[in-house]
């Protein structure tokens, strides 16, 4: 279903505002943990309030996941005392239940399941809006379910249809390992996968192909970076800079360095990840860049 273009413009506000989608200026990229630099990064969970009140509850959940039966009603707590006082989290959530309404036949769905961790920012709390039990998915495939207040471990779902949430999806490689075959060892059916943002690399495609059927609020494609010139969230340059990236991320920023040589000496100098980051796109090639160009920068790995 199209999103309404008041609702489309609304979350493209409250990316930006929140700082779940930050544009780097033009010239500036961001380094990445690979040791790739690109225009933007994406941190659906900052939707919760901004990163200071995302991080509190990383803190919370990184803190309590080693109790799996008490973990999902504190995050749960949290949640909704967040949606009680933050005017974004309450008109996302409020947005997402209706958009899974919308497009999902609720009576059919048996469970909602999120992943640990950034999925429980939004699964949790759409569960509990929505009036279904929430399976809580750990990393080394643990879960746990809770259903009227009251969680305990899982092992057969009797073969109930599971719509997961998530807030973002990428490649799907975290679907692939531990999501979906948690919930397929515990004899349940992942039918949906409902996300806030689809960053169009292709998990979507993984998805239908294990026959479960993806619906994202938002997709980080052409027209988004189009819709957020037009708002004046970006500038040209910025706007430039993206789709140059979308065109051909690698060939796009191998060529940025080699053009921006005072861009990659400052960046080994600056300390911290940024240097540590751009260490590594050196020691690694990252951009196979000839050895006569890197050279130059040698001096500061030996630093």
């Amino acid at each position: 279903m199209r999103m309404r273009e008041g609702l489309y413009k609304s979350m493209l506000g409250w990316l930006f505002e929140t700082g779940a989608v930050k544009v780097s200026p033009k010239g500036k990229p961001f380094w990445y943990t690979s040791g790739t630099v690109g225009p933007y990064y994406i941190n659906t969970h900052f939707l919760f309030g901004g990163e200071q009140k995302a991080d509190e509850l990383l803190a919370l959940i990184n803190k309590g996941k080693y109790d799996m039966l008490s973990l999902p009603g504190k995050i749960l707590g949290e949640a909704m005392h967040n949606y009680a006082r933050e005017p974004v989290y309450r008109a996302l959530v409020d947005e997402m239940c209706n958009f899974i309404r919308n497009n999902i036949d609720i009576s059919s769905v048996g469970c909602i399941s999120g992943g640990e961790r950034r999925d429980w920012f939004f699964s949790v709390i759409a569960a509990e809006m929505l009036g279904k039990p929430h399976i809580s998915i750990f990393k080394k495939l643990n879960a746990v379910v809770t259903v009227d207040g009251k969680t305990s471990e899982i092992t057969d779902l009797g073969g109930q249809n599971v719509l997961h949430i998530a807030d973002l999806i990428t490649e799907a490689s975290s679907y692939e390992r531990a999501w979906i075959p948690s919930i397929r060892s515990r004899n349940g059916r992942m039918k949906w996968s409902a996300v806030i943002v689809d960053r169009k690399q292709g998990g979507g495609e993984y998805l239908r192909g294990e026959g479960i059927e993806p619906y994202a609020m938002m997709s980080i494609d052409r027209g988004f970076f189009d819709a957020a010139l037009s708002l004046n969230l970006i500038d040209k340059g910025q706007y430039e800079m993206i789709l140059n990236f979308m065109n051909d991320p690698k060939g796009s920023m191998r060529s940025f360095l080699l053009e921006n040589p005072a861009y990659l000496a400052e960046s080994l100098q600056s300390g911290g990840k940024t240097s540590e980051r751009a260490r590594l796109c050196i020691e690694n090639n990252v951009y196979q860049i000839e050895e006569a160009f890197l050279s130059r920068f040698k001096m500061y790995l030996d630093a």
